[in-house]
């Protein structure tokens, strides 16, 4: 049996890292290869990571929330022989990594809590009846977090799985025992984990930002050491990360002035830069540091913990976090002007009462959104200019020759836009079924990232929670978005039957168009709405899309 290391694989284009959502295995678990072991959420879907191997769940090193750069280390597998062998043989031979797993297979099996540093003295987890704890992330941190031997805990769960509430209530009833153990010996520290034993020294493969012990925070409280940028985002190979994890630096904090692609980028050198400038820093505060004064019982403090005033704070991070940097590009590139209008449908809800029962035979529910897609492309082969994407470092403007709608659904996670491609050449069914499919599998996350990429102009449709009217924000780099309000009935001025004009009631679209103003004109905006308005409330024009 040999212990194989399983790192992040690239879940998707340009992916850098991803949020470790959840575990679908545990330690102890028998996985086959391509069996699903955890979903990551990355900034374009949520995504399921397959094993690669045939084996058995030996150590989990990342916890569900935490984010993990693409090659990082998030599990690992005790493998058989056989399967080994047919491992190294397909990834092209190497033999340095068969003489480590090799050196992996010497480790002693009976001695799974051993440390990787011989000198430690610190105790290590004794061995279950089945040779190892089960427990997950969680139970691990909180056990460490209350100084509780994790392999000592009865667990109540299935197989003697260890949960948070069985850590707790162990942590609660060794208080009153604190203190009188029958040997002499320095303060007890909590049990090394699967993280700290049996790994050769691996601690979880991330670190969570503001962790206890962070040198952000130490910084703060002494109030000495170089000033902490405070990005949002920044860029570094995974070497560089690593770096940043050794010596407790959060690299949004690390001073640059190196961008890559529009984003702050850090270099090692930069890290330990950082670092030594607060350890400096730190130093000279303790030497400095006066004793604590006493405080006064009834003076408040002077800051209220935001948990304390009943506020609650969300990661921004994931799909949102992607969100908000594509509007934002978006919006402060592209110069925005929103043109409004409204179609009469009469004609067009009786279009699609006509067609529901037809639609409903085959399985289909028929909505509006397909009679909309096909007049867009219609008025896109009028105007072409809204369907194109201008390169801006390359000064020209790419008339696009398919015609890709994305269409906006609004998950739990944020808004996605999953794409239909070759929206021309389809028919309304073929269209209602595309679109009720990729908007159902959006709200479940199962997305998959190409499924949202390649749109040439996007659809949004806030009338299906009641809107009228919006200013949409183009889905950068595209050139134009169509909002849609909500079909209803509103008062209209009509020719009567004396011909007369008089008000009266009838179904009408409300029909918001957002263009980026370096590429089309206000006028053509107005035309091209024209052109879509003129087919909704003239169905049967879209026979010819």
């Amino acid at each position: 049996m040999t212990v194989k290391e399983f790192k992040l694989p690239d879940v998707g284009e340009g992916v850098a890292e991803g949020e470790l959502v959840s575990w679908l295995v545990a330690p102890g678990d028998r996985v086959e290869e391509d069996q699903p072991v955890a979903e990551v959420e990355t900034d374009k879907a949520l995504v399921e990571v397959p094993s690669s191997y045939d084996g058995t769940v030996e150590e989990l090193f990342v916890e569900e929330g935490e984010m993990v750069p693409v090659g990082d280390v998030i599990i690992s597998f005790r493998v058989d022989e056989d399967g080994d062998a047919g491992a190294a043989a397909a990834d092209a031979g190497s033999d340095a990594e068969s003489d480590s797993d090799s050196a992996a297979a010497d480790e002693p099996e009976a001695e799974p809590d051993a440390t990787a540093d011989e000198g430690d003295a610190e105790p290590a987890e004794p061995d279950t009846p089945s040779g190892r704890t089960f427990a997950p992330p969680s139970a691990r941190r909180l056990a460490r977090e209350l100084g509780v031997d994790v392999a000592a805990v009865d667990g109540s769960g299935p197989g003697g799985r260890v949960s948070e509430a069985d850590v707790r209530a162990h942590a609660e009833g060794a208080d009153g025992s604190a203190g009188s153990g029958g040997e002499d010996g320095p303060e007890p520290r909590p049990a090394p984990t699967p993280t700290d034993a049996g790994s050769e020294g691996r601690k979880s493969a991330v670190s969570k930002r503001g962790a206890g012990g962070s040198r952000d925070e130490g910084s703060a409280a002494t109030g000495g050491g170089p000033e902490p940028a405070g990005r949002e985002t920044t860029l570094a190979t995974p070497a560089t990360r690593k770096v940043a994890r050794e010596r407790d630096v959060d690299l949004d904090d690390v001073p640059t002035d190196e961008t890559r692609d529009g984003e702050a980028f850090v270099t090692a050198e930069a890290v330990n830069a950082y670092a030594d400038a607060l350890e400096s820093a730190a130093e000279s505060a303790s030497e400095s540091e006066p004793e604590p004064a006493d405080v006064d019982a009834g003076a408040e403090p002077a800051a209220t913990d935001a948990a304390s005033a009943g506020d609650e704070t969300v990661p921004y991070r994931g799909v949102r976090r992607t969100i908000g940097k594509q509007m934002e590009r978006s919006k402060y590139t592209a110069p925005h002007v929103t043109h409004h209008d409204t179609a009469e449908v009469d004609a067009l809800v009786e279009a699609r009462a006509e067609l529901k029962p037809k639609a409903e035979a085959s399985d289909v529910k028929l909505t509006y959104m397909p009679f909309v897609m096909k007049a867009i492309v219609a008025g896109l082969k009028e105007y072409p200019y809204l369907n194109s994407e201008l390169r801006e470092d390359d000064e020209e403007i790419v008339l696009k020759g398919e015609y890709n709608l994305g269409i906006a659904v609004a998950t739990d996670a944020g808004l996605m836009v999953p794409v239909v491609e070759d929206v021309d050449e389809k028919g309304l069914f073929e269209l209602a079924d595309e679109v009720n499919d990729l908007a159902a599998r959006a709200r479940e996350r199962k997305l998959k990232p190409d499924e949202m990429n390649g749109g040439t102009f996007s659809i949004t449709n806030f009338g299906a929670i009641g809107g009228e009217y919006a200013t949409p924000i183009i889905n950068y780099p595209e050139t134009a978005i169509l909002g849609l309000g909500a079909i209803e009935e509103r008062p209209v001025v009509r020719e009567g039957a004396d011909g007369a004009s008089e008000v009266v009631p009838a179904p009408t679209l409300p029909l918001s168009l957002s263009i980026d103003h370096r590429v089309v004109d206000g006028a053509i905006a107005a035309q091209f709405a024209n052109t879509v308005m003129e087919h909704l409330e003239n169905p049967l024009l879209l026979l010819n899309e």
